[in-house]
Protein backbone atom coordinates (compact mmCIF):
# COMPACT_ATOMS: atom_id res chain seq x y z
CA UNK A 1 0.00 0.00 0.00
CA UNK A 2 2.83 2.09 0.86
CA UNK A 3 4.25 2.21 -2.69
CA UNK A 4 0.98 3.32 -4.46
CA UNK A 5 0.74 5.85 -1.98
CA UNK A 6 4.26 7.51 -3.18
CA UNK A 7 3.61 7.35 -6.34
CA UNK A 8 0.16 8.76 -5.85
CA UNK A 9 1.72 11.73 -4.17
CA UNK A 10 5.08 12.03 -6.26
CA UNK A 11 3.29 11.65 -9.81
CA UNK A 12 0.92 14.43 -8.30
CA UNK A 13 3.91 16.94 -8.04
CA UNK A 14 5.54 15.72 -11.12
CA UNK A 15 2.25 16.44 -13.22
CA UNK A 16 2.23 19.71 -11.50
CA UNK A 17 5.64 20.19 -12.56
CA UNK A 18 4.65 19.27 -15.92
CA UNK A 19 1.98 21.77 -16.28
CA UNK A 20 4.29 24.86 -14.90
CA UNK A 21 7.12 23.68 -17.46
CA UNK A 22 4.44 23.42 -19.96
CA UNK A 23 2.86 27.13 -19.35
CA UNK A 24 6.61 28.61 -18.97
CA UNK A 25 7.78 27.60 -22.33
CA UNK A 26 4.68 28.06 -24.66
CA UNK A 27 4.70 31.86 -22.92
CA UNK A 28 8.06 32.14 -24.16
CA UNK A 29 7.77 29.97 -27.32
CA UNK A 30 4.14 31.04 -28.49
CA UNK A 31 2.86 28.83 -31.47
CA UNK A 32 1.68 26.07 -32.77
CA UNK A 33 4.96 23.80 -32.44
CA UNK A 34 4.69 22.02 -29.28
CA UNK A 35 7.64 23.22 -27.62
CA UNK A 36 6.12 22.81 -24.17
CA UNK A 37 5.61 19.15 -24.63
CA UNK A 38 9.13 18.23 -26.48
CA UNK A 39 10.96 20.38 -23.78
CA UNK A 40 9.01 18.37 -20.54
CA UNK A 41 9.82 14.76 -23.04
CA UNK A 42 13.60 15.71 -23.61
CA UNK A 43 13.85 16.98 -19.73
CA UNK A 44 12.18 14.61 -18.21
CA UNK A 45 14.24 11.84 -20.24
CA UNK A 46 17.53 13.05 -19.18
CA UNK A 47 16.38 13.23 -15.61
CA UNK A 48 15.06 9.36 -15.95
CA UNK A 49 18.80 8.82 -17.38
CA UNK A 50 20.29 10.29 -14.63
CA UNK A 51 18.38 8.73 -12.18
CA UNK A 52 19.01 5.54 -13.53
CA UNK A 53 21.70 5.26 -14.22
CA UNK A 54 22.64 6.79 -9.98
CA UNK A 55 20.73 3.99 -8.91
CA UNK A 56 22.57 1.32 -10.95
CA UNK A 57 26.04 2.60 -9.80
CA UNK A 58 25.25 3.78 -6.29
CA UNK A 59 23.96 1.43 -3.47
CA UNK A 60 22.22 2.50 -0.70
CA UNK A 61 18.65 3.67 -2.21
CA UNK A 62 15.70 2.05 -1.16
CA UNK A 63 12.72 1.27 -3.35
CA UNK A 64 10.50 3.39 -2.21
CA UNK A 65 12.80 6.51 -2.54
CA UNK A 66 13.86 5.24 -6.28
CA UNK A 67 9.96 4.76 -7.15
CA UNK A 68 9.41 8.42 -5.81
CA UNK A 69 11.94 9.77 -8.33
CA UNK A 70 10.86 7.50 -11.26
CA UNK A 71 8.01 6.40 -11.24
CA UNK A 72 5.98 9.44 -9.58
CA UNK A 73 8.19 12.91 -9.81
CA UNK A 74 9.33 11.83 -13.12
CA UNK A 75 6.38 9.35 -14.52
CA UNK A 76 4.01 12.29 -13.30
CA UNK A 77 6.35 15.03 -15.60
CA UNK A 78 6.54 12.87 -18.49
CA UNK A 79 5.95 8.84 -19.33
CA UNK A 80 7.89 9.43 -22.03
CA UNK A 81 11.15 9.40 -20.13
CA UNK A 82 10.13 5.54 -19.23
CA UNK A 83 9.47 4.63 -22.88
CA UNK A 84 12.66 5.89 -23.94
CA UNK A 85 14.59 4.30 -20.71
CA UNK A 86 12.53 0.85 -22.02
CA UNK A 87 13.90 1.73 -25.47
CA UNK A 88 17.53 1.81 -24.10
CA UNK A 89 17.93 -1.07 -21.82
CA UNK A 90 16.80 -3.19 -24.83
CA UNK A 91 19.40 -1.73 -27.04
CA UNK A 92 21.94 -1.88 -24.38
CA UNK A 93 21.11 -5.63 -23.62
CA UNK A 94 22.13 -6.22 -27.47
CA UNK A 95 18.17 -6.68 -28.51
CA UNK A 96 18.42 -4.35 -31.32
CA UNK A 97 15.52 -5.52 -33.17
CA UNK A 98 13.60 -5.69 -30.65
CA UNK A 99 13.94 -1.65 -29.56
CA UNK A 100 13.58 -1.00 -32.88
CA UNK A 101 9.96 -2.97 -33.39
CA UNK A 102 8.94 -0.81 -29.55
CA UNK A 103 10.20 2.19 -30.56
CA UNK A 104 8.56 2.33 -34.09
CA UNK A 105 5.27 0.40 -32.87
CA UNK A 106 4.45 2.16 -29.90
CA UNK A 107 5.03 5.11 -32.04
CA UNK A 108 2.97 4.42 -34.57
CA UNK A 109 0.48 2.52 -32.80
CA UNK A 110 -0.13 5.32 -30.02
CA UNK A 111 -0.55 7.95 -32.83
CA UNK A 112 -2.96 5.55 -34.82
CA UNK A 113 -4.89 4.64 -31.37
CA UNK A 114 -5.21 8.59 -30.90
CA UNK A 115 -6.79 8.95 -34.12
CA UNK A 116 -8.81 5.83 -33.91
CA UNK A 117 -10.41 7.07 -30.26
CA UNK A 118 -11.20 10.40 -31.77
CA UNK A 119 -12.82 9.21 -34.69
CA UNK A 120 -14.73 6.66 -32.23
CA UNK A 121 -16.28 9.45 -30.70
CA UNK A 122 -17.00 11.16 -33.88
CA UNK A 123 -18.94 8.27 -35.02
CA UNK A 124 -20.91 7.78 -31.71
CA UNK A 125 -21.78 11.03 -31.19
CA UNK A 126 -22.54 11.72 -34.77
Amino acid sequence: MIPFLIVFIASGLGGAMRYGVNLFVTTLLPGSFPAGTITINITGSLAMGLLAELFLLRAGFSQDTKIFWTTGIIGGYTTFSTFALDAVTLWSRGEDVTAIVYVVASVIVAVLSLAGGMALVRVVSG
